[in-house]
């Protein structure tokens, strides 16, 4: 399905499910707009503060690459559900994430429509990436599959089991690159 325009479906979203909490007169107090393409593990997501690079100190961002050959239904749920973490920023001003007052409001939309819902975590087919390392515990032999090296990072089962839940020297991973398949 191709992509919508976002602002339209803001506003009437807003209008409905936030009694236009979400903006002053006509103007969104938060900036909307599809990824370039990098949000590939996410269908969307709200922030706020300096990596914003809009005027506008927060915004809304949707997946072009998950949403973009999904049922409309997808982009509405999605954008929905980013603006709820707007709502409780915003407007509650809290710092909260999907938490009491998420719950409540998810469940009020949910209640009152019935074109899509709005969940916690989606269920859209995300692209699975392979391991660029393998992180193995020297002590029992596990294997770990990391995207990149952390520094210190130590084998929790060892941990747990040996030392108390503490991190601990002798469980210290070490990392191999995986092999390209």
């Amino acid at each position: 399905m191709p992509l919508v325009p976002l602002l339209p479906l803001f506003h009437s979203f807003n209008r409905e499910f936030f009694a236009s909490a979400l903006t002053i007169g006509s103007k969104p107090l938060v900036a909307l707009r599809w990824s370039d393409g990098r949000l590939r593990k996410t269908a969307g997501l709200y922030r706020r503060g300096p990596r914003v690079s809009s005027g506008i100190r927060s915004e809304i961002v949707l997946s072009k690459p998950l949403l973009e050959h999904l049922p409309h239904i997808a982009t509405q749920s999605t954008l929905c559900h980013e603006m709820i973490h707007a709502w409780i920023d915003l407007v509650l001003r809290l710092d909260e994430g999907h938490g009491k007052n998420f719950h409540e409001r998810m469940s009020v939309i949910n209640a009152s429509q019935d074109q899509f819902q709005v969940s916690v975590c989606h269920k859209f087919p995300v692209p699975k990436s392979l391991p660029k390392w393998w992180a193995i515990c020297t002590c029992c032999g596990l294997r770990y599959p990391y995207q990149r090296l952390v520094k210190g990072a130590a084998c929790k089962h060892c941990c747990n089991t040996h030392h108390g839940g503490r991190w601990h020297a002798s469980c210290q991973l070490i990392y191999e690159q995986a092999s390209e398949e």
